[in-house]
């Protein structure tokens, strides 16, 4: 149960950088960025190919940032210059990836069995939750930067940060390079994790990474940026430790995974509603008591 708890953090962990560069698409920019389910395998088949040839890992891991960075300049292009819906953007560069990723790799699948990769001879727990936090801290100081302003601003209201001078186009384009260059890095420390790279590893990340998104910010809230990037990591391990729960259930399959995530997302988006409506009422019921309170106090001074 230890061993698997361990595990269930650590691939929360290694999953938290996705998930930060979900939340930046989804969250800051309001781009429905689909892009992530290639951008994920071209990190992780830049990671892989280049360990294999004999690059440094922490510079093959360096170089699957970049790779990241490239696929989401080249969305944000088609949304910004070539005028095409967000949405489409990340659709047509997800299929690109597919084939540009298997030109990378060379094959199907690609094994870092044997080599050394960044977590030989270290603890990954250790290394992980170093990285994550350092990231986590570099992201809320940029947020807190001019251009990091500027891009919380474009996703909340790009008409009025247009009327100030700034250029959406060039925001944009930053805000999915960022979060496709986090996602693509994630790719490549999941690959050395798990000791190779599969063309298809990445089908489903969108969904995991909104689950991440969902789930924590629905648990722990999300009123400052601070707030809202601490939401997101604790969001991806909570994921990853429901997910280890439910594969020791014994009538559940690996297979029914994507149908649990849809469950946990449906109860992650159900649970702040109800929340709410709960705590309406409440307000309501409070009012109502008061009023009636008031009304007690004047009548017997005011009645005929």
């Amino acid at each position: 149960m230890l061993v698997s708890m361990q595990g269930a953090l650590e691939s929360g962990l290694l999953y938290a950088l996705m998930a930060l560069g979900v939340y930046i698409t989804f969250r800051i920019l309001d781009f429905p960025d689909l892009t992530v389910d290639g951008s994920f395998t071209t990190g992780a088949a830049i990671g892989t190919v280049m360990t294999v040839n004999g690059t440094a890992p922490w510079i093959a891991v360096l170089c699957a940032f970049a790779g990241g960075a490239i696929a989401g300049t080249c969305t944000g292009l088609l949304h910004t210059k070539g005028k095409i819906n967000g949405l489409l953007s990340g659709i047509i560069m997800m299929i690109a990836l597919y084939s540009i990723n298997l030109r990378i790799l060379g094959k199907p699948n690609v094994s870092l069995r044997g080599q050394e990769n960044l977590f030989s001879n270290v603890s990954t727990l250790v290394v992980m939750i170093i990285f994550v936090v350092v990231v986590k801290l570099v992201l809320d100081l940029f947020f807190r930067t001019d251009l990091g302003l500027s891009l919380r601003a474009t996703g909340d209201n790009s008409r009025m940060i247009r009327s100030f001078g700034a250029n959406t186009d060039v925001t944009t384009i930053f805000g999915v390079a960022l979060s496709n260059s986090l996602v693509a890095t994630s790719g490549a420390l999941v690959a050395h994790y798990n000791k190779y790279a599969d063309n298809s590893m990445g089908i489903g990340m969108i969904v995991i990474g909104l689950a991440s998104v969902i789930i924590g910010e629905a648990i722990f809230g999300s009123r400052t940026i601070f707030r809202a990037t601490l939401a997101v990591i604790l969001g991806s391990i909570i994921y990853r430790i429901i997910y280890a729960f439910a594969l020791r259930v014994e009538w559940l399959d690996a297979s029914d995974m994507k149908l649990i995530t849809a469950v946990i997302i449906i109860f992650a988006l159900i649970i702040p509603t109800i929340r709410r409506t709960w705590k309406q009422k409440n307000i309501a019921k409070r009012r109502t008591a008061e009023m009636l309170a008031s009304l007690d106090i004047i009548q017997p001074g005011g009645g005929r």
